[in-house]
């Protein structure tokens, strides 16, 4: 908190949503897993106005100091991201541990995603993150074991894409329901996620059969997707709306 404090001051931006983006709020950290804290912040409402804006830098940075790894986007630059269905966005505003909420940004935002967000754009992004982890990890004898999660959520998450049409919720719990009826993998799966929770992030582990032929075939099974349609622009009067109302409410707290 300290140091979102610091970059509000440093940087003369209000912070109006920050939270946790990794492995700790998706369910499995492992006890050396760093704190992937991320925020969306304004400007005053003049700097918006200057003609040289989409010049202007929009992401706040800083190196990994403690174990604690810090990052923000403006508000302009998140909204954009958010019409493009941008995942990491999308998931930012579902984490379930927040740290600072100014109570109007992120409940504002959660209200238009039924309209904004593109469930196909979230299925191509999470296939192409399942497959390159994949290939890149997963198929050698031995294995490094958090690369498992770093697959199985996100065909987790393209399963409940497919079967509810809404963002999939980030943590890892909620997603595993769906393979609750399938014991042999529901029980390699959950004795993974212990031995993750006890072990550093560069632990490996031999490949685990039962878990890699569902990988396998969900891989196969996504291949026949087509690509992802193109936006409709008339998604941006709403965020054009909902971005002055942000940026006057930011100026009056």
């Amino acid at each position: 908190m300290r140091r979102i404090k610091s970059a509000e001051q440093e940087h003369n931006v209000k912070v109006l949503f920050a939270i946790e983006s990794g492995s700790r709020a998706w369910g499995f950290a492992s006890p050396n897993s760093d704190y992937d804290v991320r925020f969306i912040y304004a400007h005053p409402q003049d700097w918006y106005l200057d003609i040289n804006v989409e010049a202007k830098r929009d992401v706040i940075e800083y190196p990994i100091v403690d174990e604690i790894d810090i990052n923000g986007w403006d508000l302009r630059k998140a909204l954009m991201l958010f019409w493009k269905s941008n995942p990491a966005f999308v998931e930012w505003i579902q984490s379930p541990i927040v740290y600072v909420d100014d109570g109007f940004f992120a409940q504002s935002v959660r209200g238009l995603l039924p309209d904004i967000y593109m469930h196909e754009k979230g299925i191509y992004h999470y296939k192409h993150m399942a497959k390159t982890n994949y290939r890149g990890y997963l198929r050698e004898d031995e294995v490094l074991l958090k690369k498992y999660f770093y697959v199985l959520r996100p065909l987790l998450a393209i399963k409940w894409l497919e079967e509810n049409k809404e963002p999939a919720p980030i943590e890892f719990d909620v997603l595993r329901t769906l393979i609750a009826d399938d014991l042999v993998l529901n029980n390699e799966v959950e004795d993974l996620l212990v031995r993750k929770k006890a072990s550093l992030e560069k632990d490996r582990i031999p490949r685990v059969p039962a878990i890699n032929e569902f990988i396998e075939k969900e891989l196969e099974r996504l291949e026949s997707y087509a690509d992802v349609p193109e936006r409709a622009t008339k998604d941006m009067l709403a965020l054009n709306k909902l971005f002055k109302t942000i940026i006057r409410h930011a100026g009056e707290n």
